[in-house]
């Protein structure tokens, strides 16, 4: 686990996908069932702030929270690694990690969609995993 910062850009139970300051990237079919948003500052491997989703009640969008991270989503988008970070007060529980692997089992299928309308590669969600630098074996 480690402590970081998430802004967040789609409140929990929203359908509207943003990105900090590109505004509306794509509605969803469905709600997102947990607050989503970035850490401000720090990269991911696919050159965009890191991802992180905030178990809990309904954040406002805007809000920056500061949480500890306890694993993270391994995915894949366009070919490069976009994990996402599972954050929160508590530890995530085993409802919660089978609610957030088959959410993005589907997030998967729609982004591959929208990926494929914009010209890119696939994106796949490979599950959930430790935190990198955790000493856990993947």
């Amino acid at each position: 686990m480690r402590a970081v910062e998430v802004l967040v850009e789609v409140p929990k139970g929203s359908f509207v996908k943003r990105e900090a300051g590109l505004g509306v990237e794509y509605l969803s079919p469905v709600p997102c069932p947990f607050n989503y948003g970035c850490i401000p500052g720090e990269i991911a491997e696919d050159g965009d702030p890191a991802d992180a989703l905030i178990l809990g009640p309904r954040l406002a969008d805007g809000t920056t929270v500061a949480t500890t991270a306890w694993m993270r989503v391994r995915f894949i988008d366009d070919g490069a690694a976009d994990d996402k970070l599972i954050c929160g007060a508590l530890p995530p529980t085993q409802r919660e990690l089978a609610q957030i692997a088959r959410f993005f089992s589907f997030y998967a299928v729609v982004r591959t969609a929208l990926n494929r309308l914009r010209g890119r590669g696939a994106a796949r969600s490979l599950g959930i995993a430790p935190l990198l630098g955790s000493g856990a074996v993947e």
